[in-house]
Order: structure tokens, then sequence, then C-alpha cells
């Protein structure tokens, strides 16, 4: 008797594998959420025993790999989707609407790159989606006309960067050619020379890494960011300082505006007439605008009431700006691999991410103002990260989201008053008002252990305990200590009582009662 072929023999039992797994996948969005935040050494070493690194001649099958997956390795995940006791990076989880898309997203396996309405509709579900999620920032889609979906704010902010990168060297040159310079066309050496530019710098304060990253990708430089923060203030503009810097000859400007500091969670301005300053001093030296608004774009959501109102005055004024990156993966609650982009210049993005010459690539003039998302963003080869997004949005509403940061900043306050009355802990940055510490608080806590024999084990300890999950860090050259709540499932009635219980017993583990 001869052997099926692999083809065959999966094909001969599809339909009930198929059903299988779609059981295996909704009993993994329906299962109660697990107790431990991450797995155990004993899992880990189990489910790493089963790795299979040398390739087979023959497969496994489906239903032997289905197995593989949600009995052998799915364990040995850590929990940071499903559990609202995840506090490490900034990753907000996938609500129950977001990963319903995703799995369609997968199935149907679009490839959203050419908008081709008479095929797909997944162009314009992309454009609703990028529009509806203007609404929710409280921005008027129309002024946004460059806006896309990326791999995250990495992707994001190298778009914001190239994009600068290519007005500022423009702008440069209208003073002195009626050339149209453009790095994209010409390369970033020769435009630069035509527009009469040296140097080109990236004027901010305590920045993402991803933001160094991007300058090194697009040839401007680690070198070229330059912190530009108030001593005392790090995360705040010294104006004095911006200004002297954009009045440099022979030099080209981007600013770029952290809202927030991935380590603090504090914001770079904090009302509307300093971002018009801001404003008016780029417009008079022709810099660019670029705000990193990774997860703290979204406290433009918030009421303005009382307790949010510092919040609220610090995203004030960020329409200003000329180009904006966001991550959907944060404070959407969508699954990782979304990022969105926002520009004011629908021009420029041809002039930079054009797809030349690929005929088979070419859209008709459809007429709807949709642009090819391969003509203005990195990736000529995208998922169709729009849908888990478009889907969350239409399930839960403006007032949905604004429900679930309230919920996430009433924790993040709830745990930073219990360490601002804590003994053994402190709360950073320091501050003497209280008040005042306690209303800039957002959805960032950092803080560090009193005692430097806890402090040196603090982020071990707490992880140890498996019950929450933190990132460590350092403030002012020590170890630090940051949790960060974005999960949808934050409460602070359920989760707070956990928290001060695990942080009460670290305590007392490494320095007694």
């Amino acid at each position: 008797m001869h052997a099926q072929s692999s083809c065959s023999m999966v094909d001969a039992q599809t339909p009930d594998l198929i059903d299988e797994l779609a059981a295996a996948i909704a009993n993994l969005h329906t299962s109660p959420p697990p107790t431990d935040v991450l797995p155990s050494q004993h899992v880990l070493s189990h489910a790493r025993a089963t790795l299979k690194s040398d390739l087979p001649e023959q497969g496994a099958g489906l239903k032997n790999t289905i197995d593989h997956l949600t009995l052998e390795l799915a364990p040995a995940l850590n929990a940071s989707s499903r559990s609202a006791a995840y506090y490490g990076f900034v990753t907000g989880g996938a609500t129950p609407a977001a990963s319903l898309a995703d799995n369609l997203v997968t199935h149907f396996d679009q490839n959203v790159q050419v908008h081709l309405p008479n095929e797909t509709l997944a162009t314009d579900i992309e454009d609703c989606a990028l529009a509806q999620l203007c609404s929710l920032l409280d921005f008027t889609p129309s002024h946004w006309p460059h806006r896309t979906f990326t791999t995250g704010a990495t992707a994001s902010n190298i778009l914001g960067l190239a994009c600068g990168r290519e007005y500022i060297i423009a702008e440069a040159s209208a003073h002195r050619t009626d050339a149209e310079v453009s790095i994209g066309e010409l390369g970033i050496v020769e435009a630069m020379r035509l527009a009469s530019i040296d140097t080109i710098h990236i004027l901010t304060t305590v920045p993402h890494s991803s933001l160094s990253k991007a300058a090194s990708i697009l040839g401007l430089g680690r070198a070229s960011v330059k912190i530009i923060g108030q001593p005392g203030a790090p995360h705040k503009f010294d104006m004095e300082l911006l200004q002297k810097h954009l009045a440099r000859p022979a030099t080209a400007s981007i600013v770029a505006i952290s809202a927030a500091e991935v380590n603090t969670g504090l914001f770079a301005t904090s009302s509307y007439e300093e971002m018009q300053y801001i404003r008016k001093l780029c417009d008079m030296y022709g810099a660019w605008i670029h705000v990193d608004g990774a997860f703290g774009i979204q406290a433009r959501l918030l009421p303005s009431t009382p307790q949010y109102q510092v919040i609220k005055d610090a995203t004030a004024g960020l329409e200003l700006a000329d180009s904006i990156t966001g991550d959907g993966h944060k404070l959407l609650n969508v699954p990782y691999d979304c990022g969105f982009f926002l520009s004011r210049h629908r021009a420029l993005a041809e002039r930079v991410f054009k797809n030349p010459n690929a005929a088979y690539l070419a859209a008709g003039a459809a007429g709807d103002g949709i642009m090819s998302p391969l003509n203005i963003g990195l990736e000529n080869s995208r998922r169709f990260r729009a849908l888990p997004v478009y889907a969350s949005l239409v399930a839960y509403g403006k007032a949905g989201y604004r429900d679930m940061l309230e919920r996430q900043i009433a924790l993040s306050r709830g745990i930073a008053a219990y360490i601002q009355g804590s003994e053994e802990y402190e709360l950073l940055p320091q501050c003497v008002d209280s008040k005042a510490a306690m209303d800039q608080i957002y959805i960032i806590v950092l803080f560090r252990a009193k005692n430097e024999l806890l402090n040196e084990q603090l982020v071990s300890k707490i992880k140890a305990s498996r019950k929450i999950y933190v990132s460590g860090t350092s403030w002012e050259g020590k170890p630090a200590c940051r949790f960060a709540v974005s999960n949808w499932m934050a409460d602070a009635e359920r989760d707070l009582p956990v928290i001060k219980q695990v942080l009460q017993e670290v305590a007392t583990e490494v320095i007694g009662s």
C-alpha cells in the first residue's frame, strides 16, 4: 500500500480538523484568564523540550500540530494579552472584537497594498478605520489626508522623520531655487547640497529609543537627535534652547514631541498655548513637528474634568503637529503588529514613498480619494491589520474606550497612592506636592524601594510571584520599577488588592516585617 502524500492526507481530514482548530481557538478566547501571568520554570522547560529544531521529512499532520501548539507550547507563553495583571511593556492585549477580527484577517489573508475598490473592500475598511481613529482622538479626519497603518510606533516614527526630512529640505531650498528639491528623488546628499543645508537636527526631550533608531535608518544618524530638556524637568522643552537650535544657520530641524515619555508617562507639553508657541517657532524656521504619541495620544479621549485636567491639557494642541505616531497594540487594545501614522501633508506622501516602475501594482483611478497604501508607507506586502481596529472601534465606540482608559488611570493612581503612603517604596520622579504628583499620573507608575537591597531584587521578586508582571528600568542611575497599566480588563477594585499584597510580601521577604 502506498503512503498518501502529506497534502492529500491533510485534504482528506480538513473539514473535521478545521472545526477542531476553530474550537481550540474559541476555547483559548473564552476560557478564564490564567491566574499566573508567567509560566513556571517547569512548564517552560517541558515546552522547550518539545520544540522541533530539525525539519522532518514527513510532517506531523494538522491534528498533531494542533495538539503540539495548544497543549505543549501555548502554556509556556506569558499571558500578556489575556491577563489584566500584566504591567510590563505597554501591551494592551486584544479586545474580544479585535481578537475575532484578527482571526478573520488570517482566514482571508488579504495583502492590503493597492486600492482596488472593484475587487476588494479591504482598503475601504482601512480608510474607514483610520477616519474613526481620528475621530476617537478628537482630530478632524480631513485634516490628516496622509494616514496609514504600520507595524508599530517604530515604523511610524520612521515615516514621520522621513516626511519631516523631505519637508524641511524643500522649505530650505524654496528660498534658494525654483526647482523642487526632493530627498526621495535625489538622495539626501544631493538634496542637502542644493538646499545649502549642512546639518539636519532632531530636537526633542527624553525620546523613545525608536526615534534614534529611525534617525539611524534614514541616514540622519543617532547623533542628530539633540536633547533639549529643562534642568530638573528633562521631559519639558527648554524653549530658549529650542529657538537657539532652530535658528542655527545652514541647519534644518525636526522637532519631536513625546506624548508621553515611556519611563515616567510624563508629557513634553502642558497646554495648548505651549503647542502654539512651538508651532510658531517651527513655522518661523521651516521646521517640521512630529509627535510620538505611541500611548499618550489616547489621553485626548478623557473628559475635561478636574481629575484629568492636567493630562488633558498635556494633549491639547497636538493637532497643530505635522505628523503623529500611535500604537494600536497599546491602549487601543488590538493585537500586535499594529501602529498608525497621521500626517497633514498628503503631497509629501508619494514624494517619499512612491513605489515606481511596477506596472502590475498599478491601481485604476477610483476617484474616491483613497491612496494605495504601498505609495504612502514602507511596505509593499501588508497584513490586513486595519480589520481588528475597525472591529474594536465599531464594537466599543468612543464611550467604551473612554471607560477602558478611565479604569486604567484609576488603577494606576491607586498604585501610586499606595506607594506614596508606603514605608518601603517611593514614587518617582520625587515631587514635594503629592497632589500634583497624583494629577499627572496617566497609565505609568515609576517607583523604587527605599531599601537598597530590596531595590536591587525588586523586579525579579515581583516577577517570581507570577501574580503580576512589571518591567525593570532605571532612574537617576539606580534600578527602578515600572507599572504600565494598559489592558482593557483593568479593574482597580479587583486588581489593586493583589498588587498591594505582592508588594507587601516582597518587602517582607527581603527586609522583614
